[in-house]
């Protein structure tokens, strides 16, 4: 057997390479592992695809990874019994540029002008050279596969050249031993080797033993047939992807060819902590390219909305390890969030049929999120609102209602879908906004977040049916509205006691008016700005002050409380200002706008004198 020692120069785009990647100031080096371990797995799949066609080198030993650390030589070994390398192979592929993968990556650098960004290295297929960002000298042992060959040695600090020797006959594979930098000797920790495989290289398809113990013990399920999976699996890799102790609440097991390969395995949890006020919930879903991590928690591969969503997207059409940047960017990427999201939305709605009580528990903790998408998702907003459900004035407390279910409710004379807003359901019909409603027996949507009535406001409409607040001052219910009770005060009255109430409320009020919609109340206030709603809003903002601003007011001339009001100011009897102003700041209260209680009280110590005679 020959022991002449070959030395060869790298190519000038090598070495010019390599000085990139073991000066740079790259931080996650951790990575070299998974493209080792990437280089490794592939190595096997190639062996596999040759074993169809003709006879392998130790055709019986088994396809697995090993791993060796040694802490007191500080050296990495990573064994595959994948294809293994030629002689000439070894030259081609790791001492010059057979093809144009490693050119375009230099060029990439040069045109960016950035030498750190070392993110794009295995989509250029240069991930080997990953290894001298750690070691400051690799040995590599290699076998063909061929039945007719020899093992070489390799060896390389990387810096200028690399010798080939040939060496004693290896079983078939590739033996790569680092010899770790000093602020690298970490890598030779069985803890951190196995930290490592269990981040980026969980589901490669193949056993990865790490001094002698197999670490992959998880099987990659989203590329599997979902006939073949149990709930029991499921669950297991549900705790294991999302760190969980609990099952999942819903999941989401789906493959898709076109518009673009994808594998794609989400759960949904049970409990949402960050309506617990745990802060705000991270991404929770990881991106793979073959089973290799390209991106853990990705903030980009799904709507921020979708930040409960735990589990895993798997797309072979992602180059491996693309950069952070480029997926900002990617096409490719946008594709990814529009198919997944639209799939998952679509899962929603047929869950919100099929199993309602299921769904249901899924709306009362993660409807702030859907809530979320809905204001701010353009692309999938009408997807979005199919899924919004509300209490109304015809459920019980606790039923809900979507959007679809209350256009088939709707009268056939009613023009437009209303709601009201308010803190509490008791809150909303102990007010006086309903009383048109209840009296023309239209439904009327209840909202309690300030986020669903922005919703409503920037949607416009569902179905061609407009929403409408029941709260607003000119509410438009054309010939429906109710008609003038014959026990109401006389109009020319009632128009001296508005201009009266005008005068005593003064800058409170900008009008003060009849009202064709009050039943039972004596008064009722709208907000100048749009809806009640919007002025508690203004009103939370600006915490410092009480100030509520001008309201428009409105009277029942008919009820009891008005006409004696107006027999008081027709007796010029001075009680009669303190109660309109009673009246009307019970109106703002009815209205679950923040009144200043301090004149309130004297005024009520006033009244409560008045009464007990």
């Amino acid at each position: 057997m020959s022991t002449v020692v070959e030395t060869k120069e790298f190519q000038t785009e090598i070495r010019q390479l390599l000085d990139i990647v073991i000066h740079s100031l790259y931080t996650e080096r951790e990575i070299f592992l998974r493209e080792l371990i990437s280089n490794g797995a592939d190595a096997m799949e190639k062996l596999r695809y040759t074993q169809l066609t003709g006879e392998v080198k130790d055709k019986d030993l088994p396809l697995e990874i090993s791993i060796d650390t040694d802490e007191t030589a500080h050296t990495l070994t990573i064994t595959d019994t994948g294809i293994g390398m030629t002689k000439e192979e070894l030259v081609e592929n790791i001492g010059t540029i057979a093809h144009s993968g490693s050119k375009e990556f230099i060029k990439h650098l040069s045109a960016k002008g950035d030498q750190k960004d070392l993110n794009l290295i295995g989509q250029f297929g240069v991930g080997f050279y990953s290894a001298f960002m750690v070691a400051d000298k690799v040995t590599l042992y290699t076998r063909s596969s061929s039945l007719e060959g020899a093992s070489f040695v390799w060896e390389s600090d990387g810096i200028g050249s690399y010798t080939i020797t040939e060496g004693e006959d290896l079983n078939r594979g590739t033996k790569m031993v680092l010899h770790l930098k000093e602020d690298a000797y970490d890598f030779a920790k069985e803890e951190t080797v196995q930290r490592i495989i269990k981040q980026y290289s969980s589901f490669v398809p193949f056993p990865i033993n790490v001094n002698g113990k197999r670490v992959n013990t998880v099987d990659a399920l989203w590329i599997k047939n979902k006939n073949e999976i149990t709930d029991e699996e499921y669950n297991e890799f549900y705790k294991f992807i999302a760190n969980a102790h609990d099952e999942p609440l819903f999941r989401l097991h789906f493959s898709s060819d076109a518009p673009i390969n994808i594998n794609t395995l989400l759960f949904v949890p049970k409990e949402n902590l960050e309506q617990f006020g745990f802060g705000r919930t991270e991404p929770g879903v990881n991106l793979y390219c073959k089973k290799v991590l390209i991106q853990e928690k990705s903030p980009i591969v799904l709507p921020e909305w979708l930040r409960f969503l735990r589990g895993v997207m798997d797309s072979e059409e992602l180059p491996l390890n693309i950069s952070r940047e480029t997926m900002q960017d990617s096409a490719l990427v946008s594709k990814l969030n529009k198919v997944v999201t639209s799939r998952f939305l679509k899962f929603l709605e047929g869950q919100a049929t099929s199993d309602p009580e299921k769904y249901k528990e899924f709306w009362e903790k993660f409807n702030f999120f859907i809530k979320e998408g809905a204001a701010n998702d353009f692309t999938h907003r009408k997807e979005l609102v199919k899924l919004l459900q509300f209490e109304s004035s015809s459920t019980v407390s606790g039923e809900l209602i979507s959007l679809a279910a209350y256009v088939v409710r709707m009268k056939e004379d009613q023009k437009a879908i209303y709601y009201v807003n308010g803190p509490t359901r008791e809150g909303i019909e102990s007010g006086p906004y309903l009383e048109v409603f209840r009296d023309k027996g239209y439904e009327v949507i209840y909202t309690y977040a300030a986020i669903d009535d922005y919703i409503f406001g920037s949607i416009g409409d569902y179905e061609g049916k407009k929403f409408v607040s029941a709260d607003q001052a000119d509410l438009e219910l054309g010939n429906e509205q109710k008609d003038r009770s014959e026990l109401a005060l006389p109009e020319e009255e009632v128009k001296v006691l508005t201009d009266w109430f005008k005068e005593v409320l003064g800058s409170k009020v900008t009008e003060v008016r009849e009202s064709k919609r009050l039943v039972d109340s004596p008064a009722v206030v709208f907000s100048p700005y749009g809806t009640n709603s919007m002025q508690r809003m203004m009103q939370l903002m600006n915490k410092e002050s009480n100030e509520v601003g001008p309201s428009v007011l409105e009277i029942n001339a008919s009820h009891q409380m008005i006409k004696r009001l107006d027999e008081a100011r027709k007796k010029e009897d001075t009680f009669a200002k303190i109660a309109a102003e009673q009246i009307f700041e019970n109106a703002q209260i009815a209205a679950g706008l923040i009144v200043d209680p301090r004149g309130m009280v004297k005024r009520l110590n006033e009244i409560l004198e008045r009464a007990l005679g």
